[in-house]
């Protein structure tokens, strides 16, 4: 089984103030990973780490879809994250346009340029997510699972190999969350890998997974 992502004894900082040390984890291709920990154990910290939001200095290694982190150049990061779908908890999608236009802004942003292609795979993305009926409508007239649905779909375009997911059902109820897990560990089926951070230790037992733990400044799998 292929590992998109590799890392190995990996020190994160962030503003000079060290975050994790000694990490070291694989991440298999088709595989659910969850992120565990509390507040301020280090979870968005790895997670913006592969998508070099947050700079890596000190490792033996830090490969993410080929990338190698520790030697990232500017100009490489673009395509690193066009290989990454992110899913936020707050949704950050843009208020004063339409579900189509938010996930058109998307393709554009990176690299699209035909509008049939554009409308096509925008219109598979919204399929995929259960809301093909829902394209023309704001942010602001969608429920919270339907705005995370279309997070989804946002972070599902570029066709990614792998899905970082930050507490993604943080904002939702229980119904609601138990909805946006099925839906992620759907994808898993098709190829792609998602790591997760959650608080909802619950959803482990409903939808079983990897599970990694930040704690003491470190990540063990359990």
């Amino acid at each position: 089984m292929q590992n998109l992502v590799s890392y190995k004894n990996v020190e994160i900082f962030r503003k000079e103030k060290l975050v994790l040390k000694e990490v070291t984890f694989t991440l298999s291709q088709g595989q659910f990973y969850y992120l565990v920990g509390r507040v301020g154990s280090g979870k968005s910290s790895l997670m913006k780490s592969m998508y070099a939001d947050v700079p890596l200095r000190h490792g033996e290694e830090a490969s993410v879809i080929g990338f190698d982190l520790l030697k990232i150049k500017e100009r490489e990061i673009p395509w690193l994250r066009r290989k990454i779908g992110i899913v936020f908890q707050d949704f950050q999608l843009l208020q004063d346009r339409s579900v189509h236009s938010n996930l058109e802004f998307v393709c554009r942003a990176t690299g699209w340029h035909d509008k049939n292609e554009i409308d096509h795979r925008i219109n598979e993305v919204l399929l995929q997510v259960g809301m093909s009926n829902k394209s023309y409508k704001m942010p602001h007239e969608l429920s919270g699972g339907e705005q995370q649905r279309v997070v989804i779909a946002r972070a599902l375009l570029n066709k990614p190999e792998l899905i970082l997911a930050d507490e993604p059902t943080g904002n939702l109820d229980p119904q609601t969350g138990f909805q946006i897990l099925t839906l992620l560990h759907g994808l898993v089926d098709s190829g792609v890998t998602i790591l997760m951070a959650t608080h909802n230790l619950q959803l482990l037992d409903d939808f079983p997974g990897n599970v990694f733990r930040c704690a003491d400044k470190h990540m063990i799998m359990e």
